[in-house]
């Protein structure tokens, strides 16, 4: 049965399961492509400022990039589902950007990984002061 219905109703293959064989992705690209598609949001950093600063420190020595720093997902055969903790920057709409991160990650993840994505549930666990980048 394979099959799964989209959002507007008609009913479609998965991508990763085909009759020429399966595809299966693992929960650490899909933290990179979530992680990616949260920050390519205006206003949003990936983490806490703790993990931020300590993950920072990291990637300099092991030239790592730490896109999916503070992601989490579950993945199944065909969907996932997805938890992010970020920063957002002080005098944005947390509302507004939370809504914009969910989009965005439930796009790129559907459009470049085929994974359906179930939900995205997001943590906003610090503000970002001006002048206080990275």
């Amino acid at each position: 049965m394979g099959q799964q219905r989209t959002r507007s109703g008609q009913q479609q293959e998965s991508p990763l399961k085909t009759e020429r064989g399966n595809t299966t992705i693992s929960n650490a690209v899909v933290a990179q492509v979530a992680g990616m598609a949260a920050q390519e949001v205006e206003g949003v950093q990936l983490g806490s400022s703790t993990t931020r600063a300590v993950g920072g420190i990291v990637d300099s020595v092991t030239g790592g990039t730490g896109y999916a720093r503070g992601v989490t997902v579950e993945v199944g055969e065909t969907e996932t589902a997805i938890e992010l903790s970020v920063v957002v920057e002080y005098g944005r709409s947390i509302p507004q950007v939370s809504e914009s991160v969910r989009t965005n990650v439930i796009r790129r993840v559907e459009n470049l990984v085929g994974l359906k994505v179930n939900e995205v549930n997001i943590t906003v666990n610090d503000v970002l002061l001006p002048g206080a980048g990275e």
